[in-house]
């Protein structure tokens, strides 16, 4: 009998070496090289595509049909992330920290999907049936189109989906599914590698939307090689803070739409709610007069979003101030302060900072940098500024406030909320008439903004 012969593979990037190694040459990780049976799969070749043959090559003018209609889910907040709803024949890759409710709005989503007369196959391969049927009992998700198979044979899985022929298809997780062919543990990168691939197969030719839930690494990266993300075509994280009943559904990768676009839930008992006005949430337990506080208009796709920033400056006595942020780039707010030293003579060498984005929301958009710095300085001076004041700009390196975009949908969802005044860059307000009832101030410099937001 022929030695089987092995290779060790990196279990974070997939990088194969026949000899152990204490380094990944490729992610430059230690110790994840782990030793696996090489073997050769016989993959299905090239995936035949409608309408095109195999042997030539078409003018993509001579191509016929077109996607087919997109499902809506009835749930608004997931087919926005989507794009306008599920693509059928889409691969779709759902990640998130443990117990941030992944199964939970899936399993919704299935049930949902059976409401339109669609069948849905939920297979559980971490939880048994019952496990399951009680979590169905509790979110109400009771549907005789929807099945539930908890099976991690990949074999058995093909003769399942071939028996139910569902519309929509959920793997939980892809780290439990194993193919019988390969030799390797369930969740390591050949598994994974493999099993992913033959779900991409299946759901190009027979037009089934699936959907593969990922375990995440303790960076918060969905756990495998990084080709698992390149090979599906929606990448979806489910992020919220633990302490918070708000969770976020963020599209990092969507072939059939934006990657700007999140969802907002609320985690309730009987399962996730959407959130149709964040802004009016977020702002729900806003203190009143009180120093370092200020709402920021930030743009989140298509949608604008009101949000509280939080600051406290207070004296240290070491010689090394700390600086904190959470919700924030530390690394920005590091830059906004040096920008409030050196241009707007505010002596914070000796002063500890923390900033806090109120409601466990984390705000990566520029335009929120000059609503940073007038809480910082509001905090420092001790003065709070005005409760129906909404302020939004980019801070440059001199200390000018640069222009933003979306400014009417900024402005109007302030409006909406009953704010009476609005901070923004002077050069957004060209060519653009503001609406009648809420005054607009425009600001060239960050002094000017500080002036107007602590009526100095």
């Amino acid at each position: 009998m022929a030695k089987a012969k092995t290779k060790f593979v990196c279990q974070d990037c997939g990088y194969e070496s026949p000899k152990w190694l204490g380094k990944c040459p490729g992610c430059e990780a230690w110790n994840t090289l782990v030793e696996e049976v090489e073997t050769k799969v016989m993959t299905q070749g090239v995936l035949p595509v409608s309408g095109l043959s195999q042997e030539k090559a078409v003018s993509i003018t001579e191509i016929a049909g077109a996607l087919d209609p997109r499902i809506r889910t009835e749930n608004r907040e997931l087919d926005r992330v989507l794009g306008g709803g599920i693509v059928p024949g889409s691969l779709i890759l759902v990640g998130g920290d443990p117990g941030i409710g992944k199964s939970t709005l899936l399993l919704q989503t299935s049930h949902s999907l059976t409401l339109a007369g669609r069948k849905a196959l939920y297979i559980s391969g971490e939880e048994s049936a019952r496990q399951t049927k009680l979590r169905a009992d509790r979110l109400g998700a009771l549907s005789p189109l929807l099945y539930v198979l908890c099976e991690t044979n990949l074999e058995r899985i093909d003769e399942a989906i071939e028996k139910v022929a569902p519309d929509f298809v959920v793997i939980d997780s892809i780290q439990t599914v194993y193919h019988p062919a390969v030799t390797s543990a369930p969740g390591s990168v050949s598994q994974v590698r493999e099993c992913t691939s033959h779900f991409m197969r299946l759901a190009k030719t027979k037009g089934i939307a699936i959907v593969l839930v990922g375990h995440v690494t303790k960076e918060g990266a969905i756990a495998g090689p990084r080709l698992l993300e390149h090979m599906v075509d929606c990448v979806l994280y489910f992020e919220g803070e633990r302490h918070h009943t708000y969770r976020l559904l963020r599209a990092v990768k969507n072939r059939f739409g934006s990657t700007n676009e999140i969802g907002i839930f609320e985690m309730r008992e009987a399962g996730l709610a959407e959130i149709a006005n964040p802004s009016e949430l977020f702002l729900s337990e806003r203190p009143r007069g009180v120093s370092g506080s200020t709402v920021v208009a930030s743009m989140e796709g298509t949608r604008p979003m009101l949000v509280e920033l939080q600051a406290l400056v207070s004296p240290t006595t070491f010689p090394s101030p700390r600086r904190m942020s959470t919700g924030f780039d530390y690394n920005r707010m590091s830059l906004i302060m040096a920008v409030l030293e050196k241009r707007n003579g505010l002596f914070l060498q000796s002063q500890d900072a923390y900033l806090n984005v109120a409601g466990g929301v984390r705000l990566d958009e520029p335009a929120v940098d000059l609503g940073v710095a007038v809480s910082i300085a509001s905090s420092f001076k001790d003065r709070p500024t005005r409760p129906d004041d909404v302020v939004f700009g980019e801070i440059g390196l001199t200390g000018e406030v640069r222009g933003v975009s979306r400014i009417e949908q900024r402005v109007r969802e302030a409006e909406k909320l009953g704010f009476k005044r609005i901070i923004l860059p002077a050069i957004s307000l060209k060519g653009w008439i503001p609406p009648e009832g809420i005054a607009v101030k425009g600001v060239n410099t960050v002094a000017e903004a500080l002036a107007a937001a602590l009526d100095e």
